[in-house]
């Protein structure tokens, strides 16, 4: 006991030093890329204040793991720099016994952070959402970045040369109308203003001293100028979706539901699926039937709804409409079994992310013994490594798992398992025999005379 707890805490330091190392990193990196979208825009203090917080539930999850596999790194590297694994061996002392109650408290971590991403993450990333979009609610300009095209509004895409932090004033407006494919539409203006509609449901946009130029696309040839004086358009609000709205008002995505919610929903979507395949399957046969029989009368299976409608006469529309009902259930058949890909991957994800705080574990201690004299650069650049390369690993899984290209647990679980199967063969290979990692390799390349002034 007296050998595990020295184990643990050596890793406690480093645990925390490079948790909060993390999290700054990964908050400023949040303020460097959305800082000049939230300053200027007339937010309170408070209310960046509130997207920060939120903000850290995701940042959490992701610090937590390459922490672990940090602070193993350090914590085995430094027992075996300073002998002690030497030590421990000589007295009877296992790599797997000294492995095991940092594994254990991996265990404990992965648990909270199965929870946490359950519990907390949910309710943040909602919490977040809502006041996103309160926000644009109180000022449409929100996502206007000046000397940048915005493709928020549907149909149309947005230049402005300068906003208000003040109001919801623009000035230096160009507009290019997509709504008609067979008109080039340019709108300028030298200002103009964005508003709601009461209901939130159409963005408005007043513009003020400017022109119209329109061109139609089938010749070429028609091209005209209009000027204004005042010209309102309005569009759907669908990409600017301060009054607070409550913490249920908006919909929940995938993001913002438990992996038990997501169950249900998954199951729910199932049904559905199952319902329209059977449907699928009546309607072929029907089709089958009409076209080997000729028969204009209904497929038997659906008779009984047919009951009291006059047949129809003309095969050729009874054939289109049987085809356009097949196209609409096999479309709605593909939007179910691709939601239902979506919360599996999901849910999959739930778990993988915590669970590699385990799989680091069995990668960082061989690592951190075989790196004994590689010292904080080498343990943080390959922590670095192995976390990209397990994060890279998990987003393409993601994206492949959605695209039906593999199965949602294999594209969320494939990091853990190549890492984690490369962890156990490092760790098999140290406890069996005293390998170290060298860092001075390099030397080996240049020549004698150079290495001796080196």
């Amino acid at each position: 006991m007296i050998i595990f707890r020295h184990i643990l805490k050596a890793h406690i330091a480093p645990f925390i030093g490079s948790f909060f190392v993390l999290m700054f990193l990964f908050v400023l990196q949040f303020m460097m890329k959305f800082m000049d979208q939230l300053a200027g825009k007339g937010l309170s203090g408070a209310i960046i204040l509130e997207l920060m917080m939120l903000n850290l539930a995701w940042i959490v999850v992701l610090a937590v793991p390459m922490a672990v596999l940090v602070a193993t790194l350090m914590a085995f590297g430094a027992l075996s720099a300073s002998s002690e694994i030497t030590a421990m061996k000589a007295s009877g002392v296992s790599l797997y016994r000294m492995m095991f109650p940092v594994l254990l408290v991996a265990g404990v971590i992965t648990y909270l952070m199965v929870q946490f991403d359950n519990k907390v993450l949910p309710e943040a990333n909602h919490r977040l959402k809502t006041l996103t979009i309160d926000i644009r609610r109180k000022k449409p300009t929100f996502t206007l970045i000046p000397g940048l095209f915005s493709q928020d509004l549907p149909g149309y895409s947005m230049l402005v040369r300068k906003t208000f932090a003040e109001s919801n004033n623009l000035e230096g407006v160009i507009i290019y109308d997509h709504t008609n494919p067979a008109k080039n539409v340019v709108i300028t203006a030298k200002r103009g203003v964005l508003s709601f509609s009461s209901d939130y449901r159409r963005l408005i946009m007043d513009l003020y001293d400017g022109e119209i130029h329109e061109l139609t696309t089938t010749d070429n040839k028609s091209y005209r100028i209009i000027q204004f004086g005042r010209q309102v358009l309005t569009t759907q609000a669908e990409g600017f979706d301060f009054e607070r709205s409550g913490e249920n008002t908006f919909s929940r995505g995938d993001r913002e539901l438990s992996a038990g919610e997501m169950l249900y929903i998954v199951d729910s979507l199932r049904l559905q699926e199952t319902a329209a395949q059977s449907r699928i399957r009546g309607i072929s046969d029907g089709l089958q039937e009409k076209l080997f029989t000729g028969s204009i009368a209904p497929h038997s299976a659906s008779r009984a709804s047919w009951r009291g409608i006059e047949p129809y006469t003309n095969m050729t529309s009874q054939l289109m409409m049987m085809r356009n009902t097949l196209d609409a259930e096999i479309a709605n058949d593909n939007a179910l079994a691709r939601m239902i890909r979506q919360f599996t991957v999901e849910i999959h994800k739930k778990y993988s992310i915590p669970v590699a705080c385990f799989v680091f574990v069995l990668v960082g201690a061989p690592l951190g013994v075989m790196s004994r004299r590689g010292g904080v650069g080498v343990a943080a650049s390959m922590s670095l490594g192995f976390f990209l390369l397990y994060w890279a690993s998990l987003i393409g899984g993601e994206k492949l798992a959605d695209r039906e290209f593999i199965q949602p647990w294999l594209g969320m679980w494939i990091a853990n398992i190549v890492i984690g199967a490369f962890g156990l063969f490092l760790t098999y290979r140290i406890a069996r025999e005293n390998v170290e990692l060298r860092f001075d390799w390099w030397k080996r390349l240049v020549p004698k005379r150079l290495r001796a002034q080196l």
